[in-house]
């Protein structure tokens, strides 16, 4: 915990670039502070699939992205297929089970809510 009580991650976080696509306030806020402590860039966040399009469009360079499976009722795959086709690293964090995740993305890290930043960190940087 850092001296105001937010909860810290590893310094693998420092320097990196992390989208995070959450349309939670409460845990977007706290992952964002988290991250930023351990000295990551934040991107967004993205509250809708679309934002999150939008983002990743805009931002050259990104080293993994955080997101959560349903936004405002949509399924962010078409997010996912777009970060993989630019080869960037992502975690699920998320309250959906497994079975959710289309086949293609099985072997990615699925992080079940509610989410620690550590444990998130530790899935994209194995921090």
């Amino acid at each position: 915990m850092d001296p105001f009580g937010h909860r810290t991650v590893p310094a693998p976080l420092a320097k990196r670039r992390v989208l995070l696509v959450e349309d939670d306030d409460f845990i977007v806020s706290d992952l964002a502070r988290s991250f930023e402590a351990g000295g990551a860039e934040v991107v967004g966040p993205a509250a809708t699939v679309a934002d999150g399009l939008t983002l990743l469009a805009e931002t050259r360079h990104l080293d993994a992205t955080v997101l959560d499976i349903n936004l405002q009722g949509e399924m962010v795959f078409p997010l996912t297929d777009a970060l993989a086709a630019r080869g960037i690293p992502f975690v699920f964090a998320t309250g959906y089970d497994r079975e959710m995740v289309p086949p293609r993305y099985a072997d990615v890290a699925h992080c079940e809510k509610p989410v620690e930043p550590g444990a998130i960190a530790h899935a994209l940087f194995g921090a």
